[in-house]
């Protein structure tokens, strides 16, 4: 279906690239590089096996834990959930 001057396939290559540029932004966003031996945190050894499968880490599992749950609190908004609505 042709709208316009675009042509045939205007539309889906538009969202496409959309999705391959937040793609690309998202990758360069990603640390790199050797991860670190300890903690940052609390000090403790961070495995090899955690190093090799996150490159560029700098917490043990226990404080991203914490850092992931701490970034994410203010996320949801309880005002606005379905939940709310019901009761």
């Amino acid at each position: 279906m042709a709208t316009g001057w675009a042509g045939d396939g205007a539309v889906q290559d538009q969202i496409d690239a959309t999705v391959n540029d937040a793609v690309s932004r998202a990758r360069r966003q990603l640390k790199n590089g050797p991860g670190l031996l300890r903690c940052e945190e609390c000090d403790a050894k961070i495995p090899e096996a955690r190093r090799k499968a996150v490159p560029g880490v700098r917490l043990c599992v226990t404080c991203q834990e914490t850092h992931d749950e701490e970034a994410s609190a203010g996320l949801y908004n309880r005002r606005g959930s379905k939940d709310s609505q019901l009761r």
